[in-house]
């Protein structure tokens, strides 16, 4: 954990923060962190700052840490790319939440396609918003507090053609991996990438030829990695790592 991470409801007026959790755990135990000393903190969705600890204690059988917080930076830019991923087994989908998380992504659309198992849709993991674990977890690994907005979509054709359209102009460029594309990821993009990007990357076993034409019809661009067939999880990274290399981030 590099970066202490709380919800808005969490914090009083005063900017009081109690912890009674895996948090205030790790503060005690992993950081042995005393009174007077002070953690990297922020706010989901907004500013970073510090955490001054005010007392540290035990509750219903748990450590609990008292924090003061004052802000230091200001809130999140919101990251230039947005994600759209065929559904994956739930524990893939734990570890691309946080890597997604970590590398700086705005939204994550989850859609269905054809290699996509239909039973994933009804899996604990997305119901309740128990994804946010993960994604808490890769902001803490990142120290970044923009929390990624997941929308679930259970028909693709519609997604592709109905949905998209009505989000399209957000984007300077809309790019779909595809190990046969004829044209790489640094090829397609350039080195001058303003504006923000849309990428969609396949399930596992990738798309299928009819999903590729209608990722086509919207205007999305085929990129590949080369002759390497990836697993989704790290397609996933490798892409996102290029556009920030190709953004000199």
């Amino acid at each position: 954990m590099n970066l202490l991470l709380f919800e808005p409801k969490e914090i009083t007026a005063d900017n009081i923060i109690v912890l009674n959790d895996r948090r205030s755990e790790h503060i005690i135990r992993i950081l042995g962190c005393k009174p007077g000393d002070t953690v990297r903190a922020g706010l989901i969705n907004g500013p970073v700052g510090t955490g001054e600890i005010l007392a540290i204690g035990e509750r219903l059988g748990n450590a609990e840490v008292v924090l003061r917080f004052t802000v230091e930076g200001r809130g999140p830019d919101q990251p230039t790319v947005d994600l759209i991923m065929g559904l994956v087994r739930p524990i893939m989908l734990k570890k691309i939440l946080a890597q997604a998380a970590s590398l700086g992504v705005g939204r994550i659309f989850l859609i269905n396609a054809n290699r996509v198992e239909k039973s994933f849709f009804g899996a604990g993991l997305l119901k309740d918003e128990k994804y946010r674990t993960y994604l808490i977890e890769g902001l803490e690994q990142a120290k970044e507090t923009y929390l990624p907005q997941v929308s679930i979509h259970e028909r693709f054709r519609p997604f592709v053609e109905d949905f998209v359209p009505t989000i399209a102009k957000n984007y300077s460029r809309m790019l779909v991996a595809h190990p046969e594309a004829g044209k790489s990821l640094k090829q397609e993009a350039g080195t001058e990438m303003s504006g923000r990007t849309l990428l969609a990357v396949g399930p596992e076993g990738g798309w299928v030829d009819f999903e590729i034409e209608k990722f086509i019809e919207q205007f999305f661009v085929p990129v590949s990695m080369g002759s390497r067939v990836l697993r989704t999880d790290t397609a996933v990274v490798a892409l996102l790592s290029q556009l920030m290399v190709l953004r000199g981030e």
